[in-house]
């Protein structure tokens, strides 16, 4: 098996940017989840309540993030801290510190997107809090993220779209693309939910381990088109994947693996690496 895609989101519910290799840390990918869109409550704003969000580009240089849209001008924020008051911000049931970016990118938001962007603001990850993944699925261990919806890293497979695809055919519907479920990690390998059977993904050359914790419940942004934030088909694939019950014990809708980094820390993880899977025990 071998890495085939490698996604980094900045920003929580932006668009993601596809990378050749990346630098590994604890917390997730270079640059995954650093930023997110609150409200004016400092509650955490994406494409569940704004499908929109899926249409802004997000790109990083070596000076700035900058976010991109058809409707306005390139913004460029830069990538030193901002100065100002921490913020306390809700993702879920935690509470994260954050540093507020430019009003600046408030009034960008409404440009790009009209008036629903209304009291949404831009907020960075204050990195020296951490935020503990939950507890229940780490084996005593513990894990950080940053503002990813509970871990650090997302597994899908080919394999898994695959099936799920002949099945939405087979019901009537379009395929579609890996996008929708806004991975980090892509691993090439024919074999059908053969990740809901792994413990542990290794490079084969050594390097890094990464441990899949949890099943990865899906919610409604699956249903948005990541290109048009368009919803073609209500409640799917949702639907479908409900269907397939890929996760028999489970309620809900499941696809891909939520993992944690086992070892390798500050290595580099690159499309193309060679993995190689160890079993949960029976």
């Amino acid at each position: 098996m071998k890495i085939t895609q490698l996604i980094v989101y900045p920003v929580k519910s932006l668009k993601g940017i596809s990378i050749t290799q990346s630098n590994i840390q604890a917390h997730g990918l270079a640059w995954d989840r650093r930023w997110m869109l609150v409200d004016a409550q400092q509650r955490f704003v994406t494409q569940r309540q704004l499908p929109e969000l899926a249409t802004i580009a997000v790109a990083l240089t070596d000076q700035a993030l900058v976010l991109s849209h058809p409707n306005v001008d390139p913004i460029a924020i830069p990538l030193e801290e901002p100065q100002g008051n921490l913020h306390l911000v809700k993702v879920w049931a935690d509470h994260c510190k954050a540093l507020p970016e430019s009003e600046e990118v408030s009034h960008w938001l409404v440009a790009a997107l009209g008036e629903q962007a209304q009291g949404i603001s831009l907020v960075r990850f204050a990195t020296e809090f951490p935020r503990a993944v939950e507890e229940d699925f780490l084996a005593g261990g513990e894990a950080h993220t940053y503002f990813s919806d509970g871990y650090p890293f997302l597994i899908t497979t080919t394999g898994s779209l695959d099936a799920l695809n002949q099945a939405l055919v087979a019901g009537g519907h379009s395929p579609i693309p890996m996008n929708r479920f806004r991975p980090n990690i892509v691993v090439e390998c024919d074999d059908a939910w053969a990740e809901n059977r792994w413990k542990a993904l290794t490079a084969h050359q050594g390097g890094y381990e990464l441990t899949l914790r949890k099943p990865c419940q899906r919610c409604k942004i699956t249903t948005v088109d990541q290109q048009t934030a368009a919803i073609p088909v209500p409640g799917e694939p949702l639907k479908t994947l409900l269907a397939l019950n890929t996760q028999p014990h489970l309620k809900g809708a499941h696809f891909g693996q939520n993992a944690t980094l086992t070892s390798g820390q500050g290595g580099t993880i690159r499309v193309g690496d060679e993995v190689v899977s160890t079993s949960r025990e029976a």
